[in-house]
């Protein structure tokens, strides 16, 4: 495997170069974190959303998420290490959240671990987490290869996009009668966050019972090469059953109703311990060429870093190993932590953010719908009585709650229901990035509520990180 190490600059030196890696992000080109390949609408976004509340959908996930393939005989040791998770008890049949840290206790990315055959593991999920995995299997001395396949180019230019899986999402009411009508028969007793197989078109498909709605579904994947008759059987099997396709505008606001924070800033620009990797970590990757948003300001970027009880993480959190972070999270553990929760919008003060764009003057800064992020990491500041006590993280439009929503963090005094107000727009009128036109900052009234939003959600997910949130 060619190391980044190898690139002619590397991110040490770019932030070096760059002064202050909080206005280099700040500015960054990039805009927001794109869903590639997949069509924005099949339909209309309104329906995709209102499917996966009310009868089926079915995702394509085969292009935006990293595959990284992990073999050897240390690869359990290689990824105990790097989790807090427990590995105690782990098996073929399970997957695993997984959220590597900083020794610091900072979350450095995360996304799902799961079991291949012995000593082969899959890693899916953003950038961040997959080359921190790679970063110590090559420098770390394990006894383990790893295998990149990397997300789908944002913009293919017309070539082929070639990937080692497809993966499709099947959820929704509706979703147990497509499985079973795809299966020819009852499913096999798969568990929350198991692992098992169905049949697809003759095809024995690894399954995962996992949702990012919210609703009942399995997560399915194979060959790359056979996606095209898979997805035809599952179209199929869906049509009696009002089976929506659902593209990139609306896939992304899932988590909304879901209660997931899909992109805090990695944990890896600052500190001594860090800079090895750094060194190693080339000038364009995503952690070099990320964009960092929102009304929240600091010139010090290790302000940007949360910590996995912020994040929902907290009950897999096990001291029964040894494990990057361990120190400074038993440190943490047991104090107060921010919370996760879900900020409802005010819609007079949404509307008035949208009135601007038709009247002289000022305009506020634009909300784009469904999806409201303009960064790859986003952070609004949310204020009472002028105080910050919170951020808001990841916002956009759910046509189910008719609502504004965006998931982030409140202080551990701030209750359920409290009126808070979310700053939204950025400082002087805004930064360099593509996404940001000039405007002014507006303040929107907004409700502390549960994470996850949807009553579906929180009653139907298994105890874990979406129902840790506030409340």
């Amino acid at each position: 495997m060619t190391s980044p190490a190898a690139s002619p600059q590397s991110l040490e030196a770019l932030l070096q170069s760059a002064g202050n890696p909080v206005n280099l992000l700040r500015h960054s080109r990039i805009g927001a974190y794109v869903y590639p390949v997949v069509p924005s609408e099949y339909s209309n976004w309104r329906d995709e959303q209102r499917a996966w509340r009310e009868s089926c959908i079915m995702y394509d996930l085969s292009h935006h998420m990293v595959n990284l393939y992990i073999e050897g005989p240390d690869a359990i040791k290689l990824v105990s290490h790097l989790g807090f998770n427990s590995f105690a008890k782990f098996s073929l049949d399970r997957a695993k959240q997984f959220a590597p840290c900083s020794d610091d206790g900072y979350v450095i990315g995360d996304g799902i671990l799961i079991p291949l055959e012995q000593n082969r593991l899959m890693f899916v999920g953003r950038a961040p987490a997959a080359s921190w995995i790679e970063f110590h299997a090559a420098t770390g001395g394990y006894n383990v290869k790893t295998v990149k396949d990397d997300r789908s180019p944002s913009n293919p230019g017309g070539k082929a996009v070639v990937r080692t899986l497809y993966r499709y999402q099947i959820q929704g009411p509706n979703a147990w009668k497509v499985l079973e009508k795809l299966n020819g028969g009852p499913l096999p007793v798969i568990k929350f966050f198991n692992l098992g197989t169905i049949n697809i078109a003759g095809r024995k498909v690894r399954a995962l019972h996992h949702g990012m709605a919210g609703t009942p579904g399995l997560e399915v994947w194979g060959p790359y090469e056979e996606r095209e008759e898979i997805r035809a059987a599952i179209v199929e099997a869906g049509s009696d059953f009002d089976l929506h396709l659902v593209g990139s505008r609306a896939y992304a606001t899932n988590t909304l109703e879901s209660g997931w924070i899909p992109s805090p800033l990695p944990a890896v620009y600052a500190g001594e311990k860090m800079k090895a990797y750094r060194q190693w970590l080339p000038a364009t990757a995503w952690e070099g060429v990320a964009s960092l948003g929102g009304s929240f300001y600091s010139n010090n970027v290790e302000d940007y870093y949360v910590t996995p009880y912020e994040m929902g993480y907290g009950p897999f959190v096990k001291f029964d190993h040894d494990f990057i972070g361990r120190q400074a999270l038993e440190h943490m553990a047991g104090r107060p932590h921010r919370q996760k929760v879900t900020f409802a919008w005010n819609s007079e003060d949404v509307c008035k953010a949208f009135r601007s764009l038709f009247e002289p003057g000022p305009i506020y800064k634009y909300i784009d719908l469904p999806l409201s992020n303009y960064a790859s990491a986003s952070y609004d500041k949310v204020l009472i009585g002028g105080e910050m006590v919170g951020l808001s993280m990841f916002g956009g439009y759910s046509y189910n709650e008719r609502s504004m929503l965006s998931v982030g963090m409140v202080e551990p005094a701030i209750k359920l229901g409290t009126e808070v107000t979310l700053v939204w727009g950025e400082e002087g009128g805004g930064s360099k990035k593509a996404t940001v036109e000039r405007h002014k900052q507006i303040e929107i009234r907004a409700t502390v509520s549960f994470a996850p939003y949807s009553k579906v959600a929180r009653e139907g997910y298994a105890a874990g990180w979406r129902t840790q949130g506030h409340g």
